[in-house]
């Protein structure tokens, strides 16, 4: 019985080094008929790659060149159509160096016809995303840096692609949103006019002076830094309410100041009534007894 386990050991043994003698063989064959060709072929190849990777950033460089040729920098409009200009160009690169190589593309060409129009279907959602993007790059209705309110996030846009938009949050978190939902809902740009309006609510009570109220408002929130002389602040009586009388207080400030001067407007307006004598309620409700 050992025997014949060492007899099948040999023969498996014997038979896998004549496959591999075989293989080495039939390898070295093909080096020897075809090796030099393919190493011609594949030095060619190489140098059509690296050719057309620096042809490539040539067109990238001249489509931009073109876009903004007139002065007007559209740069998502440019940025889009550079993006596919290149992906286009890598693609009929890659065709040429597969070709001279030997791999046959022709049925691969074929075939793109047959398969474009059942990949339609497939993938009509990225395809709508990708009309979507060319849209917000034609009409850039925000840019890159913009502090902007679309499909229901908030954020400042990084990046516009060939699928989707990117945000970041002001707790830096990132959000994609597809630019099918982009495009389809309100954008609410805050950056695109330079100047926005900070609106803030001040309660007191109904014993201070309304007058006196305004005056120390509007001189107090005037001096912050940031805050612009035209269009000029306005601070008026807003309502009348359950527990005080609100004032609206509306300084404009750039863009960028927003938020500083929403912080130090607050701040201010709160220190200078304290100094003034002017109070600012706590909710209340008035209780009348009735003695029978």
């Amino acid at each position: 019985m050992e025997t014949n386990i060492v007899d099948k050991l040999s023969t498996g043994w014997q038979g896998q080094v004549a496959e591999g003698r075989e293989t080495i063989d039939q390898s070295l064959a093909w080096l020897s008929d075809k090796g030099v060709d393919f190493l011609f072929n594949a030095v060619i190849a190489l140098a059509m790659l690296l050719l057309g990777a620096l042809a490539i950033r040539l067109i990238e460089k001249l489509v931009r060149k073109a876009l903004t040729r007139n002065g007007k920098k559209k740069t998502l409009f440019t940025d889009f159509v550079s993006s596919v200009t290149v992906k286009g160009c890598w693609a009929v690169l890659t065709i040429m160096v597969l070709g001279r190589l030997g791999v046959n593309v022709a049925p691969l060409i074929a075939g793109l016809g047959v398969t474009g129009f059942i990949l339609g279907f497939a993938f009509q959602e990225s395809l709508g995303n990708l009309a979507s993007g060319m849209m917000i790059a034609i009409n850039e209705p925000f840019k890159v840096g913009d502090f902007v309110e679309i499909a229901g996030f908030a954020g400042t846009v990084n990046e516009v692609n060939m699928m989707a938009t990117v945000l970041a949050t002001g707790d830096n978190k990132k959000i994609v949103v597809p630019n099918k939902s982009a495009w389809g809902s309100p954008i609410v740009n805050y950056s695109a006019l330079g100047k926005r309006r900070v609106d803030l609510t001040v309660g007191i009570s109904y014993g201070s002076d309304i007058t006196k109220a305004i005056e120390i408002a509007t001189r107090t929130v005037s001096a912050i830094p940031g805050v612009l002389a035209e269009p000029a602040l306005r601070v008026a009586t807003s309502s009348l309410d359950d527990s005080a009388v609100t004032l609206v207080v509306r300084p404009w400030v750039n863009g960028a100041d927003y938020w500083t001067v929403h912080a130090a407007a607050l701040k201010a307006v709160k220190e200078a009534f304290d100094r003034e004598g002017i109070s600012i309620p706590f909710p209340q409700l008035d209780v009348h007894v009735d003695k029978a």
